[in-house]
């Protein structure tokens, strides 16, 4: 059983940067590739970045392309993803998933799911 916990999200102004963490614990996180997904107010959970288990990320969506990079240590165990050039529609609750299929995990299809922290940009 992996237990995965965000951190790191928060009100930031537009145009600004954050870097979110997860930190893994429980288990074989190194086992997973691991991605983070994102639901803004009256959206579906949509998968934001996927990063495989040699560390290279595997995807970005479209909507944070060019903006955003995912990175993980497989020594501590974490995952983080720093968000650049932030706009309102980035406003939204972020989390952490671990899954053993990377297909799986752009279809939101995760064996382990964080919480979730919010990150609220503002005008």
């Amino acid at each position: 059983q992996v237990q995965l916990v965000e951190s790191g999200g928060g009100l930031v102004q537009a145009g600004g940067s954050l870097r979110l963490s997860c930190a893994a614990s429980g288990g074989s996180s190194g086992n997973y590739a691991m991605a983070w997904f994102r639901q803004r107010p009256g959206k579906e959970r949509e998968c934001v970045a996927v990063v495989g288990w040699s560390s290279a990320p595997l995807y970005y969506s479209n909507s944070v392309q060019g903006r955003c990079t995912i990175s993980r240590d497989n020594a501590k165990e974490t995952v983080s993803l720093q968000l650049d050039s932030l706009k309102p529609e980035d406003t939204a609750v972020y989390y952490c998933a671990a899954g053993t299929s990377v297909l799986s995990l752009r279809r939101s299809d995760a064996n382990y799911w964080g919480q979730g922290t919010q990150v609220t940009v503002s005008s």
